[in-house]
């Protein structure tokens, strides 16, 4: 109980003096909207299921588009781990395209792919790839050599090693690199949303600034941030039951 007030307590007093702000200063109501107006405008937006219907949309690209990046950056990531001496060549190119934003290929990405899905789940699969890659490439290369004699000494071959000592000994960056790719995804498919799409959270809050409702522009943000919290501790709850033993994973 405890730990839940603690994390309660600042949303708390934010929405607190939020509403205190509003209600004792000369506030600009179509700015700075009060907490209850925004509430009712989460009201008619759910009881309309409006609300509904842009979430699932957003959510159903993010999850796409995420676990279509898991398939292909971890195995990339072991192969260039597996095989240095060649894919060191590629270090250079790595490195430039992890210095291109995502969103600065959205104009490329609708000329290439239309506006219609395609678009994106490549813009999701951008935001989302080297995170994972590049932490998961790290896990693996400061896996103990210690445990890799050892699995020498088991006799285990290539495949066996890969799967049952650096995977597990990589766990740790792999993770981190799930969470910061997660949180890429979300942000990056909003951002297309606003432009390019006729659904989707991005598209809501879009949509409602040019008929300036202000009110619904807040819940759209609103929604995002919660979105992206429950994701994560779904998340989370996921693997301290796939990887136990991860320091930190079962303690949030």
């Amino acid at each position: 109980m405890k730990v839940i007030l603690k994390k309660i307590l600042v949303p708390f007093l934010v929405v607190f003096l939020w509403w205190i702000t509003v209600r004792c200063f000369e506030v600009n109501a179509f700015l700075f909207p009060s907490p209850e107006k925004i509430f009712a405008a989460f009201r008619r937006l759910w009881e309309k299921d409006i609300l509904q219907v842009h979430v699932y949309t957003s959510f159903m690209r993010a999850f796409r588009g995420f676990s279509l990046t898991i398939l292909v950056a971890v195995p990339l990531a072991v192969l260039f781990h597996s095989f240095k001496g060649f894919f060191s060549y590629f270090d250079g190119l790595i490195h430039f395209l992890r210095s291109v934003p995502p969103l600065a290929m959205i104009p490329l990405l609708i000329l290439w792919f239309g506006i219609d899905e395609a678009s994106k789940l490549a813009l999701i699969v951008l935001s989302c790839f080297f995170p994972i890659f590049l932490n998961t490439l790290s896990g693996l290369d400061n896996v103990d050599k210690k445990l890799l004699v050892m699995g020498d000494s088991l006799d285990l071959n290539r495949i066996e090693k890969i799967k049952y000592i650096m995977i597990p000994e990589a766990a740790p960056s792999v993770i981190t690199g799930l969470r910061l790719a997660l949180s890429n995804s979300w942000r990056a498919l909003v951002a297309a949303e606003m432009i390019a799409a006729s659904s989707g959270i991005g598209f809501m809050i879009l949509d409602a600034e040019e008929m300036a409702k202000t009110d619904v522009v807040y819940v759209g943000i609103l929604t995002i941030g919660i979105m992206g919290l429950l994701m994560d501790k779904f998340f989370l709850m996921i693997l301290s039951k796939l990887c136990p033993w991860v320091e930190g994973v079962t303690h949030e």
